[in-house]
């Protein structure tokens, strides 16, 4: 066995069981979110006028959203497999593949997925297909080898965030429908949150990516130059949300304009304090954290759009 796995049979249940692990494999809980970013794109941005429930239960977008996240859960399987050794160092209690499951279990999984989720969005149209592809494509990419280049890796992880955003407005277009301006500020919020989010994982992950000739963003530029490029982005993100917050508060929309100050624009201050103050493993893990909580906070914003 390699020395840098823990001593537990390859197939051997994990503390919690095989489900708990798989579970945790293919991230559940960002699968939910990106459930939940998906229906309200649709609901609150693209068919503000209809019934929660009619814009939502679909067959095409179902389809849709079933291949979105195929692909998103082969995307973790597929990341999980190329970052055992690096994982066994950064989280090792969290180390599925390779202890739960065979590497080539995994592979096979992830190879499944994809094609699945690639075979519904092309059945749906052609270009849904291309862009599943590309997005599957990309994810093997990342995991293979962009993770491991200075902001090209972060980069790649923010676009595909922005471009699940975008999902359902792509579907909406190609039916012959008129763009939505309301989905491109929630797509680039999203692009400029998880790219900071990905720098601060970065940071947190270092002595494993150092181990394993990784050449991240922290250990090519170093810690305190990545905290000034990640502060950079959360305040264009600070730039963005404060705008669309002023507007909103002239206009006297106040559920969504005080949902926003209260907990995107305020958090974001708060982020940004952090980020000044960190200086250790678990500050990171902290903010990458915090860094989730606002993202939640910004999908959650949309279904206040049309109160």
């Amino acid at each position: 066995m390699p020395p840098f796995l823990p001593a537990v049979a390859p197939d051997a249940p994990a503390p919690g069981g095989l489900a708990s692990a798989v579970s945790r494999l293919v991230r559940w809980p960002n699968l939910a979110i990106m459930l939940l970013t998906l229906a309200l794109v649709r609901a609150r941005l693209l068919l503000p006028e209809l019934p929660i429930s009619q814009a939502i239960l679909n067959q095409s977008f179902g389809l849709l959203v079933l291949a979105a996240l195929l692909v998103a859960a082969a995307g973790y399987i597929i990341n999980d497999y190329y970052d055992v050794k690096i994982d066994a160092i950064n989280r090792p209690d969290r180390l599925v593949v390779g202890r739960v499951l065979r590497r080539r279990k995994a592979m096979l999984a992830h190879v499944l997925l994809s094609a699945v989720g690639v075979l519904l969005a092309g059945w749906l149209h052609p270009v849904l297909g291309a862009v599943t592809l590309g997005t599957a494509l990309l994810l093997w990419g990342y995991s293979a080898r962009f993770k491991c280049i200075a902001l090209v890796g972060n980069v790649s992880i923010a676009t595909l965030t922005a471009a699940l955003v975008l999902l359902p407005e792509l579907q909406w277009q190609l039916a012959h429908h008129p763009a939505n301006s309301a989905v491109w500020p929630y797509a680039l919020a999203a692009f400029l949150l998880t790219l900071v989010r990905e720098i601060v994982k970065d940071v947190e992950d270092m002595h494993g990516d150092a181990q394993h000739g990784c050449r991240t963003l922290p250990l090519v530029w170093g810690v305190a130059r990545s905290k000034w490029v990640a502060g950079t982005f959360v305040a264009c993100l600070a730039l963005l949300t404060a705008g669309a917050t002023g507007h909103l508060l002239l206009e006297e929309h106040w559920p969504l304009g005080l949902w926003l100050l209260l907990l995107v624009l305020l958090p974001l201050a708060l982020l940004s304090r952090l980020l000044i103050r960190a200086d250790r493993r678990q500050h990171f893990r902290h903010l990458s954290a915090w860094c989730k909580a606002i993202m939640l906070a910004g999908v959650l914003s949309m279904a206040l759009v049309t109160l």
